[in-house]
């Protein structure tokens, strides 16, 4: 019984981080890396720094995805995000919902 459920969760763990390395090619794909990376504030702030920023708050991934697909100003300082009009509204959701994930 022990291997059965130590199998199933190695198995759950490995599909977890599929999820979370295929989410990070989307942002790659979806051209966020040109202005966020994981830890450090470059053009626009930092991944981490969004995720402890929203989290616990509701309806944070709807409103991140908003922010994705139309773009946003004024939150972060001046430089405005443009509106990456090229990420549908799924992906911009699964991008939000990968962001609000990371620690």
């Amino acid at each position: 019984m022990k291997t059965a459920w130590l199998g199933t969760f190695a198995a759950s763990a490995l599909l977890v981080a599929g999820f979370a390395q295929a989410d990070a090619e989307l942002a790659k794909k979806s051209n966020c890396t040109a202005c966020h990376q994981m830890d450090i504030k470059t053009v626009g702030p930092a991944l981490k720094d969004i995720a402890a920023k929203y989290a616990g708050e509701e309806g944070a991934a709807d409103k991140l995805a908003g922010k994705i697909k139309n773009g946003s100003s004024g939150v972060w300082g001046q430089i405005p995000m443009p509106p990456n009009v090229n990420v549908s509204e799924e992906n911009a959701k699964v991008l939000a919902e990968w962001i609000l994930s990371l620690k």
